[in-house]
């Protein structure tokens, strides 16, 4: 999700509700105690010189318990990082401690942000002489009538 997203949905919700894929809520009485820009510059396995841009949420988990993040708020903390940081209008990465810090990618199923897991991926398939994933397909599924109980192929 955009940073230009998430402006868009907070001023239509009552609360603020972070959710992990594994239906696990972020304790409603969590802070968001930061907002930045990351710029990542390295260089892939294959050689290839690359930067990435995301927009940063840290949550935590404060022993706070009267603590509401209210989307108004939220969204004022979003503005002032832009005014204060220039940020731009990129992917949101989510930094949240569960065992331990973990980074997620972030969406919105229509009531509740979703705390997407992240995955690890090689960027130079080629370089590094990794095959591409075959894609399964179920042989019930395919249109094929040669070889039907009925068709004498067999």
């Amino acid at each position: 999700m955009k940073l230009s997203k998430i402006k868009e949905v907070l001023p239509i919700l009552e609360n603020v509700e972070f959710q992990l894929e594994n239906g696990t809520f972020v304790p409603e009485h969590f802070h968001v105690t930061e907002v930045g820009q990351i710029t990542k510059h390295f260089i892939d396995c294959g050689g290839v010189v690359r930067t990435e841009k995301a927009v940063n949420f840290q949550l935590c988990d404060a022993n706070d318990y009267e603590h509401r993040l209210k989307p108004t708020k939220l969204l004022n903390i979003i503005k002032l990082s832009e005014e204060k940081l220039g940020i731009e209008d990129a992917e949101i990465e989510v930094e949240y401690q569960n065992e331990t810090i973990g980074k997620f990618d972030l969406d919105f199923d229509g009531k509740h942000f979703i705390l997407k897991n992240k995955r690890t991926a090689c960027l130079a398939n080629d370089a590094c002489g990794i095959p591409e994933e075959k894609q399964k397909v179920k042989l019930s599924e395919l249109n094929s009538t040669c070889c039907t109980p009925d068709s004498g192929c067999c």
